[in-house]
């Protein structure tokens, strides 16, 4: 086993070297520059890497992209062999990041909680207090309300 900080410099070589393969080495069209690595996990053996990645662009982009991805594959383990000089290269396996997703559903969500604060705050504007706008006592206050006190 090695350790976490071995795995994580691996880890970070990988996502280097596979982004910067992707921008100049690597000739599918499929890829192109709208692809883009942004995380990259090994495991503790050192054995295989998940390689995660984004595609500006609708649903046909991002499948033609993974499917460039796993055509490259090969390459790109190759070029991370070569700059990480290890006994072992680790197998690639690439994912398709869930970021943007989540952050559109934030977004959204967001964009509701804004827009309820908002209807909160037209409702509110004309309301008035139901009682007194200060409803506490102060010392030396009225004296009608010591005398029913006293009572």
């Amino acid at each position: 086993m090695a350790d976490n900080a071995r795995a994580k410099k691996l880890a970070d070589l990988i996502r280097e070297v596979v982004a910067q393969k992707l921008q100049r080495g690597v000739k599918d069209p499929r890829l192109g520059t709208h692809v883009t690595i942004t995380d990259t996990r090994v495991t503790g053996d050192l054995r295989e890497a998940t390689v995660f990645y984004t595609v500006y662009g609708d649903d046909e982009d991002r499948a033609s992209a993974a499917a460039g991805l796993e055509s490259a594959k090969g390459i790109l383990r190759s070029a991370v062999g070569a700059a990480a000089g290890t006994k072992f290269t680790p197998t690639l396996t690439f994912v398709a990041d869930a970021l943007p997703e989540n952050a559109k559903t934030i977004e959204d969500l967001l964009d509701r909680a804004r827009a309820s604060d908002a209807k909160v705050r037209e409702t509110s504007s004309g309301a008035k207090y139901a009682g007194e706008a200060d409803p506490y006592r102060k010392p030396g206050g009225n004296e009608d309300d010591e005398d029913a006190a006293a009572e």
